[in-house]
């Protein structure tokens, strides 16, 4: 049977849209093998969110057709979408972007049988939720479970909507459907998520919204751990973090996007919220889950930001105190409004802000992850490394220890924290005899 190894840049919707692919190729015959291995054919997932994004991408299209110049490619994804003839040099016998991908199999069959490169990237103006499925996540213990695609946003600095469209949601009874095979094939936690998952529901004759499918799934035999994907700020009220506080098994940890701790920059850039209504939104999830990680994305050097912009999202960072920062610094997007925006900075100054941002994170998530120390907490078991498994709790804090088992959710005490401030080490508690 013919071999196939996928390779994945970018989100959890592009790794849940890659192994969707994967899939279809086994149903097709095809035996999937590691990257690292030789393979009659590659599936490249590429990503275009940042300038680093596309560089990452495009180098590792070279290097396959470099590696294995005889192996059959495929290029899918955001930065084929958005640069529908940038590979026609590349080697590539199938180019899709992020439409028609349930049809790869046999889009890629036509080509090898016509002997020739099929350029399959559609404009995504009219585009409607594709029935992607996936139902295994090799080698892991959690499963991602895509319910949304696209972004209505369209904030200044984002490439989303140009590569992914508007926002649609995938059909409720398609959701549960799908939990429920992902958790009969085993997995203990499910990650529930989507290009702009604030936005599900509306479009749906349904009525049914983010909330809704968090209770249902959380309703469902088996399962023992929820987790969502990135939330925007306005979604947060009362009635909605209420409402994820009735389902126990979700995990107490959120990811409300920030993006900048300057009003005058959230304007800039198109948000929708400001930070007061941010910081409403973390004092909510705290008030209903005591002890919450709470993590979020910034920006660093947007077009105009001032030194007292950079303070002022500093100032922010270290008074919400987050368990995790992900930094970028601002990247130009062609054909977004911020490309061509006054008062671009320098990638040095990006750099040094993007710098001191993420030193602070470090800061801030010691300072979260030290009040761990002396606690029992339930850990999901992934992997073995150096002599320790290694897992996670439900507010996504990584825990080693010895005498684990991989896809156990096991209770462990809390002992130290690790050098590196990220990682901590903890003994596993013996289940009690019975009797």
């Amino acid at each position: 049977m013919p071999s196939i190894a996928c390779y994945t840049l970018g989100c959890k919707v592009n790794q849940y849209d890659t192994q969707a692919m994967l899939e279809s190729f086994i149903n097709a015959g095809y035996t999937p093998v590691s990257f690292k291995k030789k393979a009659d054919v590659y599936l490249i997932n590429t990503c275009t969110v940042t300038g680093t994004s596309d560089k990452k991408s495009f180098q590792i299209i070279r290097r396959m057709k470099r590696e294995h110049p005889t192996c059959e490619l495929i290029i899918a994804g955001c930065l084929a979408q958005r640069n529908r003839d940038g590979f026609k040099d590349n080697g590539a016998r199938l180019i899709i972007g992020t439409q028609n991908r349930s049809r790869i199999v046999e889009l890629f069959h036509e080509a090898l049988k016509s002997d020739v490169t099929i350029n399959d990237v559609r404009p995504i103006g009219n585009a409607v939720y594709e029935p992607l499925h996936a139902c295994s996540c090799e080698g892991k213990t959690r499963a991602t479970l895509k319910i949304q695609e696209g972004c209505g946003n369209r904030c200044a600095y984002c490439v989303v909507p140009i590569t992914r469209g508007h926002a649609r949601s995938r059909r409720f009874p398609d959701i549960i459907s799908e939990a429920e095979a992902l958790i009969k094939a085993g997995y203990k936690e499910l990650v529930l998520t989507g290009i702009h998952l604030s936005s599900y529901g509306p479009d749906l004759e349904e009525g049914h919204c983010l909330a809704d499918v968090v209770t249902a799934v959380n309703a469902l035999p088996g399962i023992e751990r929820i987790r969502l994907g990135s939330l925007e700020p306005g979604l947060i009220t009362p009635d909605f973090t209420k409402k994820l506080a009735s389902a126990e098994k979700l995990c107490p940890h959120f990811h409300p996007v920030l993006q900048s701790g300057s009003d005058t920059i959230l304007r800039s850039m198109g948000r929708k919220y400001d930070i007061a209504t941010f910081l409403r939104s973390v004092s909510l999830l705290r008030s209903y889950f005591p002890g919450a990680s709470i993590t979020t994305d910034v920006i660093a050097g947007f077009p105009g930001e001032t030194e007292a912009n950079h303070r002022e999202t500093l100032s922010v960072l270290e008074s919400v105190g987050f368990a995790k920062l992900h930094v970028f610094p601002y990247s130009v997007r062609e054909g977004t409004r911020a490309a061509s925006l006054p008062d671009q900075l320098t990638e040095a100054v990006k750099e040094d802000r993007a710098r001191e941002i993420t030193r602070l994170g470090r800061k801030t998530a010691a300072r979260y992850r030290e009040e761990f120390i002396g606690t029992v907490k339930h850990v999901l078991f992934e992997s073995f490394n150096n002599g320790y498994y290694e897992g996670y709790t439900g507010e996504y804090v990584k825990v080693l220890a010895r005498n684990a088992v991989p896809g156990q959710v096991l209770s462990v005490s809390i002992k130290s924290l690790l050098r590196d401030g990220e990682r901590m080490l903890g003994d596993i508690i013996p289940d009690e005899p019975d009797g």
